[in-house]
């Protein structure tokens, strides 16, 4: 049984934890515990999911919550993925927005068959510019 929280407090390592056990990992700075404390931070909408007290999945958000969320993080621990634990979040995300905020996201390759099954589109047009 999970429990689902919504923008609760999630320590560095919680973070930390469910990116490696998710296999999102290896596309963000685990190494860097200030930019992941910084992630956190700076979300403006989480929604969690908890088994016995662990974090266990994550959709982390940045939005403007009424033309577009920037889903930058999905990830679901492995033990927990194929079960509707994503969807789930991502409903509950949408569920904070208007009606007119469009969810917006960058797939991890692995990940690129999943997204329209769940009502994405591809759009070609993304564009990104490193950090300084």
């Amino acid at each position: 049984m999970l429990e689902f929280k919504l923008n609760t407090e999630i320590t560095v390592a919680q973070f930390k934890d469910v990116l490696h056990t998710s296999g999102l990992a290896e596309r963000r700075p685990v190494d860097d515990d200030e930019c992941l404390a910084g992630m956190l931070q700076h979300a403006n909408l989480t929604v969690s999911a908890w088994h016995k007290g662990q974090l266990v999945a994550i959709a982390r958000s940045v939005t403007d919550f009424h033309y577009a969320c920037y889903l930058s993080d999905l990830a679901v621990h492995r033990d927990f993925q194929d079960q509707g634990v994503g969807k789930s979040l991502m409903d509950m995300t949408q569920a904070q927005l208007k009606n007119t905020c469009k969810l917006i996201l960058l797939a991890a390759p692995d990940a690129n068959d999943y997204y329209p099954k769940m009502g994405f589109e591809q759009n070609p047009r993304c564009w990104i510019k490193a950090g300084r």
